[in-house]
């Protein structure tokens, strides 16, 4: 299993938006601070999977810190709060806004101490972030280029000679998330926080959702692989309201009941798709099949939207 898999996304078509979106990303792949943040969250990669990492906060002030930001903005919801998981899991939720993963820490209990496996960019780009997470480490960063770049890249490559300095820039200096020592350091990390009794987060859609209640398919195979090798139980949340945030607006999350797998030294492909059919089917079940919009007043919409993306 190579982990740049979970990063092939389906690539947007080339629009302002797209090109506006590469543009952001590989300015915040240019910023020294990020990549100073960034080169941080590799270093506390090679301590766990050594086996020697130490949180440098307990998850109790993570919790605090985040649950006071984000519940002076907004009202939070959970459902089924007995299913939020106490024990050693693979936390795993349907991906709307990059608030998804902060809003997931602000609920769940401290111990176990959970990672996120997510786009090191993301978590990164905003002095906030850096603030929190930098204190509190537990981030397994995913260097590579996102959809939107590696479409650039692509259309430069058929021909598109008005993104082709775009294109280049972006080859130079955004990693493409195929470095072997990297991929390595990634899956041995997962193994020693499981291992270890400590939880793991992550998002099996790879990217950003479009629409509410809908899940981008298909879903990644590390979430499965890592399940089976570890033998540790799936909880899978679905995160309702988060794709368009503005204040005081109702966003939920519903917890849904653990699944259980056999554990697998070699996962076989068949017993990966099972997986992955049984996470499907859980998410689908616990998403809204019918989700509109609230209408009321949207205060500060751009500005939290910008805040949190």
């Amino acid at each position: 299993m190579s982990v740049s898999l979970e990063s092939i996304n389906t690539q947007p078509s080339i629009t302002p938006e797209t090109i506006q979106r590469a543009k952001e990303g590989l300015s915040d792949a240019q910023n020294p601070v990020i990549k100073r943040a960034i080169q941080q969250g590799l270093n506390d990669l090679e301590t766990l999977a050594e086996a020697t990492f130490d949180p440098p906060i307990n998850g109790q002030f993570r919790r605090l810190i985040l649950r006071s930001l984000i519940h002076s903005l907004f009202r939070v919801k959970v459902e089924y709060p007995e299913r939020i998981p106490r024990r050693p899991v693979i936390l795993v939720g349907n991906h709307l806004n990059h608030i998804d993963p902060f809003l997931l820490l602000s609920e769940c209990f401290t111990s176990p101490y959970f990672h996120i496996l997510g786009d090191a960019r993301t978590l990164y780009n905003k002095w906030w972030k850096r603030f929190i997470l930098g204190l509190s480490g537990g981030v397994i960063p995913l260097e590579r280029r996102w959809g939107q770049e590696t479409a650039i890249i692509e259309a430069a490559e058929a021909g598109h000679e008005a993104l082709k300095p775009l294109a280049q820039e972006i080859k130079e200096n955004v990693p493409s998330g195929e470095s072997i020592k990297t991929l390595r350091q990634i899956n041995k990390a997962v193994q020693v926080i499981l291992e270890q009794g400590r939880g793991l987060m992550l998002f099996p859609e790879g990217r950003l959702g479009t629409t509410e209640g809908k899940l981008s398919l298909p879903l990644k195979r590390g979430t499965a692989i890592y399940a089976l090798r570890s033998g540790v139980p799936v909880v899978p949340v679905a995160l309702v309201g988060t794709k368009h945030l503005y204040y005081r607006k109702i966003l939920t999350l519903r917890f849904g009941k653990p699944l259980h797998f056999p554990q697998v030294k070699h996962p076989k492909h068949t017993e990966i798709d099972t997986v992955l059919n049984q996470l499907e089917n859980a998410f689908l079940e616990l998403l809204p099949c019918d989700y509109q919009e609230p209408d009321e007043l949207k205060l500060f919409s751009e500005f939290l939207n910008h805040f949190f993306c």
